[in-house]
């Protein structure tokens, strides 16, 4: 029944997996499914596809139907151990063609929105986790709660250091981090650094190890990005 579940949330998933210039979509669920919550109460479309979303619920049928013949579902929170045990199972997520694993990192200076000066030339022995995103890329703001748990994973890891590079000018983004706080350090009007590295999706994700080289790069949003962000940071961390 398990992997069912999890098959069924592959499916609802699949929405998120298309990086921003991509169109494509395939529900196997939609607005008109009946998906209860344990309590027996129905969940609105909108509800139960931002729980899914989150990669934290599965989806699993109920044994009954609809006066119409529908098959009803039931949602509900996943263990810690079925999650990691069906993210491992899904495919690896896209990589980036413009951080392939292995290659060596060329670091950079930048400023962020707050004024903190950063080099990541000089970041040797750090574990760097790096966002290319922009304001109006949906997938983009879906992602940011989830990455903001892990920046408070790692709160007080001072061998991992997160940055955002964003494309959007300075005073849109502070207007935006207002109502959507974004715990990375952020930096702004970034395009000259996503040219740099040919960054063309979003949003792009890359992992950087100890020794400056390339441990993990993704582009999109699928179930298993975060889970596999923070399986990179691990690794790297525990690498001597």
């Amino acid at each position: 029944m398990l992997k069912k579940a999890l098959l069924l949330v592959l499916m609802v998933s699949a929405f998120a997996v298309n990086a921003q210039t991509t169109n494509t979509t395939q529900n196997v669920l939609n607005e008109t499914s009946v998906v209860r919550a344990e309590d027996g109460n129905v969940y609105p479309y909108l509800v139960w596809q931002k729980l899914m979303s989150t990669g934290k619920y599965g989806l699993k049928t109920r044994g009954t139907k609809t006066e119409s013949g529908e098959t009803e579902y039931l949602i509900f929170e996943l263990s810690e151990a079925q999650k990691f045990s069906y993210f491992e199972k899904m495919p690896k997520p896209r990589p980036s063609v413009s951080f392939k694993e292995g290659d060596d990192f060329k670091g950079f200076k930048a400023t962020d929105i707050n004024g903190n000066k950063i080099d990541l030339r000089e970041a040797t022995g750090k574990v760097i986790v790096l966002n290319f995103w922009f304001i109006n890329c949906p997938p983009c703001r879906q992602e940011i709660p989830q990455l903001n748990e892990l920046v408070a994973e790692y709160k007080n890891n001072p061998n991992v250091v997160f940055l955002a590079i964003a494309t959007d000018e300075k005073y849109d983004l502070q207007k935006f981090l207002k109502t959507t706080p974004y715990d990375y350090n952020v930096v702004h009007n970034g395009r000259y650094l996503a040219s740099k590295y040919s960054v063309t999706l979003y949003p792009t994700h890359a992992i950087i190890d100890k020794n400056g080289k390339v441990k993990f790069s993704t582009v999109g949003l699928a179930a298993n990005t975060i889970h596999w962000i923070k399986k990179s940071i691990d690794e790297s961390l525990a690498a001597n």
